[in-house]
């Protein structure tokens, strides 16, 4: 299916991978709905960081996830849905399950049954690679068991499951998107790239982590966003569940080690307490197989890892950017 002139509805487009997605279908030439979290801030997110040219482009739409009249309002007229809202901090997950339940399964319940109603094209599912939980092997390809390691993966692999029944009990033309560890310009702080690197900014030479051991397969976002519209143009995954990673892995203590040499040779790592997760709710490894991906669509990863963070790091060298965080505080 080709994109250019659709009309698209993207969830989540105030978020991280979201505004990224906003530009990127833009730049394929499609007529983009932005579905931004009401607030009376009349915040749009990331997307107010965006050139007011670009702006002028989107149509904002302002409403709650959690809400079935404001999700069909939004996907009216739409031609395909890319949904990506979604609560995703683990930590928070631990104290807050039930707002993960309301926004995670209920939101995306939302949004199926609104594209089943209207007749969507194509919807497109966010899902996680926590889903799998720590890697029983290696690469992970989408038959890996579910593993609910974090009220947060459950609800995710809860969404999965709803997604996947809608294609199969109504024949929605659904697919679900896994991308793996995604980082880069505009990502929260609660994610360890952004952690490490505003810490390293701030001047801090004791730079505070949790559990350095476990692997990450992280992939740039603009390789993600490309996969995701790599995804939506093809018709043989319709009812499949796709991986979007790299298909290598890095333990955070490398990768730490790795941004104390590009920022601030100086610094040494702290193991803070605070932000060691349960035993039996760390996610240990993470790496991603493509090979469906790459089967279906030919994707893969444009950016080398080294390229990526670099553009990642130049972005918070940016005062305006780099003053958004709190380095000081364990953003959970």
């Amino acid at each position: 299916m080709g994109l250019k002139n659709k009309k698209v509805l993207i969830t989540g487009a105030d978020g991280f991978i979201g505004s990224h997605l906003v530009e990127a279908l833009l730049e394929e030439g499609c007529s983009v709905k932005a579905f931004c979290y009401y607030n009376s801030f009349n915040s749009w997110g990331w997307l107010d960081s965006l050139p007011k040219n670009v702006l002028k482009e989107i149509e904002i739409f302002t409403g709650d996830i959690r809400d079935p009249n404001g999700v069909r309002t939004a996907s009216k007229g739409t031609d395909v849905i890319f949904h990506l809202a979604a609560l995703i901090a683990i930590p928070y997950s631990y104290h807050s399950p039930d707002s993960y339940v309301d926004t995670n399964i209920r939101g995306t319940l939302n949004i199926l049954q609104a594209a089943r109603d209207l007749g969507t094209e194509r919807v497109l599912v966010t899902s996680t690679s926590e889903v799998y939980g720590t890697a029983q092997y290696v690469p992970i390809d989408e038959k890996h068991p579910r593993q609910p390691q974090s009220p947060y993966s459950a609800t995710k692999i809860a969404a999965d499951c709803m997604a996947e029944s809608f294609y199969r009990a109504f024949n929605l033309p659904v697919t679900i998107v896994r991308p793996f560890n995604t980082f880069g310009p505009r990502q929260s702080a609660r994610a360890v790239i952004p952690t490490i690197i505003t810490q390293l900014m701030n001047g801090m030479e004791s730079i505070r982590l949790g559990d350095t051991t476990p692997t990450r397969d992280l992939l740039y976002v603009k390789d993600t966003v490309k996969g995701f519209i790599e995804i939506a143009k093809c018709d043989t995954l319709i009812g499949e569940d796709v991986n979007i990673a790299t298909g290598g892995e890095i333990s955070i203590g490398d990768l730490a080690e790795k941004l104390i040499r590009m920022i601030n040779p100086r610094a040494r790592l702290t193991k803070d307490e605070e932000r060691i997760r349960p035993e039996r709710s760390e996610v240990f490894r993470l790496c991603g197989d493509i090979s469906k991906l790459t089967k279906h669509t030919g994707w893969k990863p444009k950016y080398s890892f080294d390229e990526a963070l670099k553009e990642t790091i130049e972005w918070f060298t940016d005062p305006v950017n780099i003053q958004q965080y709190k380095a000081g505080i364990y953003n959970v």
